[in-house]
């Protein structure tokens, strides 16, 4: 993961049957002191892919045991065609991930479609404790949220997003092109911290890999289960005794400042902080958010 070009990505790239399906997934550990080094999880966004870490990666696998996976119907994993694309589904296949890797306790660090990911597992935990069940899932430590809908009212999705989950999206999205990729990330981004050509040249490649770029629509139905599934989330949050932190790049016209400023209306003694970049603050202030994450995760630590 830390030469970011496609070739290196897919040859770092391990793959594993999960919940029925091939996930494609990156791991980086020293084996002889795994059981010293605490894990993160890195969880991407839509419509991108794992490979948005690729900074953070590099620096912080020289003190932790780090892991990541392309989600189903994203990067390099399998994109099945008229499936019922689901962020529990999606949350199956980390539990599943960090059952097989024997992660005992985690970290997560999130962005985007990843928040809502990072919110059903803490839901998760907490359901278990609160039911008294016997514990054989990975511990959730901390979680760590960057630029996402984390509040469902105070999502704003781009026009074009809004088009392709209509009933109009399996035609318009056979239009998609890297040019109209281009012109949405240039919107999202920070007017001072645009995309980077090979940023929309990633996206764009890891996007159409086994023709991704078609099952865009029906991914899309995740803005409806975040209403679906939100009162629950955010009790979740409230509630909470695992450390949380919310990382914001405030000129994101979809989840910016009006979402970092509901998060601290709502979210009791919220921990976070405000870049003034766009939607994607790994990529727009990679050291900031490393500088800031480390710091979290030194002030949390015993």
């Amino acid at each position: 993961m830390t030469d970011i070009s496609l070739a290196r990505y897919k040859e770092l790239a391990q793959y594993s049957q999960l919940c029925g399906h091939k996930i494609a997934y990156w791991q980086s550990y020293d084996a002889a002191a795994n059981n010293k080094q605490q894990t993160i999880l890195f969880i991407h966004g839509f419509p991108s892919a794992s490979w948005d870490w690729h900074y953070q990666w590099k620096y912080l696998a020289r003190n932790y045991s780090l892991l990541c996976a392309d989600m189903l119907g994203f990067g390099l994993s399998a994109k099945p065609r008229n499936h019922r694309y689901s962020l529990l589904e999606q949350a199956d296949i980390f539990e599943a991930l960090l059952l097989e890797k024997g992660v005992g306790e985690y970290h997560i660090m999130a962005h985007d479609y990843g928040d809502s990911v990072a919110q059903e597992l803490l839901y998760r935990q907490a359901k278990r404790r609160s039911d008294n069940t016997v514990q054989t899932h990975a511990a959730l430590q901390s979680v760590c949220f960057l630029n996402g809908g984390i509040f469902a009212a105070c999502h704003r999705p781009l026009f074009t997003q809004r088009l392709l989950k209509s009933w109009l999206g399996k035609w318009l999205v056979r239009w998609m092109s890297k040019n109209s990729l281009e012109k949405s990330f240039y919107k999202i981004f920070g007017k001072n911290t645009p995309p980077m050509q090979q940023e929309i040249d990633m996206t764009w490649q890891l996007l159409r890999h086994n023709d991704g770029h078609l099952a865009v629509p029906e991914m899309l139905r995740y803005i409806d289960e975040r209403s679906q599934w939100g009162e629950r989330w955010v009790e979740a949050m409230i509630t909470s005794t695992v450390p949380l932190y919310f990382i914001n790049g405030i000129q994101d016209p979809i989840s910016g400042r009006h979402m970092l400023d509901r998060y601290i209306e709502v979210i009791p003694d919220a921990q976070t902080s405000l870049l003034d970049v766009g939607h994607y603050p790994q990529l727009e202030a990679p050291d900031e958010v490393l500088r800031i994450y480390r710091n979290f995760l030194h002030a949390i630590q015993p």
